[in-house]
């Protein structure tokens, strides 16, 4: 069965296969916040800098695996592999889209 994603979200998985963090912009509004690893992002120069940190640190993969609605976001469960350890994990990115962009997304 083919998950339906919202068009930035399924933009985001597909952007997650290539190093292309400038590429962000296309999905991510300009205030967008991301909350990852205790850490906040604000705005896409610093969401572009923690792709390309976290990618070079971790030379992850994700792949979703499901997705719901809850409260007004959208869940994606994942299978996150890469250079951690315990890899692979299974995290939610749970995404507020507002529009056709990402407002905000927390990985956990």
């Amino acid at each position: 069965m083919a998950m339906h994603l919202p068009k930035p979200i399924a933009l985001y998985f597909k952007g997650e296969k290539s190093d292309d963090s400038e590429g962000l912009s296309v999905y991510f509004a300009a205030d967008a916040v991301v909350l990852d690893e205790s850490g906040t992002f604000k705005g896409l120069v610093a969401i572009q800098n923690w792709r390309a940190e976290t990618k070079k640190k971790y030379n992850h993969t994700v792949e979703p695996l499901k997705a719901e609605e809850r409260d007004g976001r959208t869940v994606v469960e994942t299978r996150v592999t890469g250079n951690f350890p315990g890899s692979p994990v299974v995290l939610d990115y749970s995404f507020e889209v507002k529009g056709d962009k990402i407002a905000s997304l927390e990985i956990g």
